[in-house]
């Protein structure tokens, strides 16, 4: 997710000519970290309404929405490969999300497995029938995008499915967006220690700090009070979420840095592409879905 720990960028002074009001908001606006704070707020929040609105009314209409997000999420990201001449075969990976994500809520882990399996041999089989040029390329490609964005997407499938879903759910989701608003924040007001400048020059360890006590202490208030579990299984849940989240928004800079882009899509203003909101959730579903099943056994 971006914000993640970010160091502070040195504002430009306003264009030479242009009204000095309107440089003054334009940088307020913009934020010293390269955000459009109103604009990426006003995003978050319409996000999280439509989020927590189907959360809590309506199981599969959340699903819905996950699936959505994880197409466009998909489709951006085989967009991006094409520019390293990578050609992931859409397709089957769209059938397949849909496939992984319906089974994993309906059906388990052994059957969302099964599909994530099946939908591997389309994507082989598919590119096969293409001719021999690039092959590799493609297929790598396309299990790429597979296993980092369908696979691992149903794991939230599989928080989903309990009577208690939509809390664990909650807990999942709140506690990696605490991730990104602590390292926003810690970042912006302390970061000068880069954590990796060369795949993230805005990253900070003082961001990483912010994250690390957001995270604890969201896991530790969400997982006692919605699913009654003890204090400190919240922590150890937070503390996983800060590293899988870190690491996630680390792994998808190192992608669009090597494919030399800034954004992996323009959907979401103020955000980037909805892969880019996802960055930090995927790797951490599955352990999230592990911990929470660990702590607080579905009865």
């Amino acid at each position: 997710m971006h914000g993640l720990g970010e160091v502070p960028i040195t504002e430009q002074p306003p264009t030479v000519g242009a009204p000095a009001n309107e440089g003054t908001s334009a940088a307020a606006a913009i934020g010293r970290a390269g955000r459009n704070l109103p604009v990426a707020l006003a995003v978050g929040l319409t996000l999280g309404g439509l989020v927590l609105g189907t959360l809590y009314t309506f199981k599969p209409a959340f699903l819905g929405v996950v699936a959505a997000a994880i197409l466009v999420g998909m489709w951006e990201l085989v967009r991006a490969l094409q520019q390293k001449g990578m050609h992931a075969p859409f397709a089957p990976l769209a059938v397949g999300v849909c496939f992984i994500l319906a089974l994993g809520y309906s059906s388990g882990r052994e059957a969302m497995t099964v599909a994530m399996l099946l939908t591997a041999a389309a994507v082989v089989v598919w590119r096969l029938a293409e001719g021999a040029p690039g092959l590799l390329a493609d297929l790598g490609a396309g299990l790429l995008c597979l296993v980092y964005v369908a696979f691992l997407a149903g794991f939230c499938a599989l928080l989903l499915a309990p009577h208690d879903g939509d809390r664990r759910v909650t807990a999942f989701i709140a506690t990696v967006v605490a991730s990104d608003v602590g390292g926003y924040a810690f970042g912006v007001l302390f970061g000068k220690h880069l954590m990796a400048p060369v795949i993230s020059p805005k990253k900070s360890w003082e961001g990483f700090a912010g994250s690390t006590l957001a995270c604890a202490t969201c896991g530790a208030l969400l997982v006692h009070l919605l699913l009654h579990g003890a204090w400190w299984q919240g922590v150890v849940f937070g503390l996983a979420t800060v590293c899988t989240a870190t690491l996630g928004d680390l792994g998808e800079s190192m992608i669009k840095r090597d494919i030399g882009i800034k954004d992996m899509g323009s959907l979401l203003p103020g955000h980037g592409g909805v892969m880019d909101r996802l960055d930090s959730l995927l790797p951490t579903a599955p352990v999230a879905w592990l911990l929470l099943s660990a702590f607080v056994p579905v009865k």
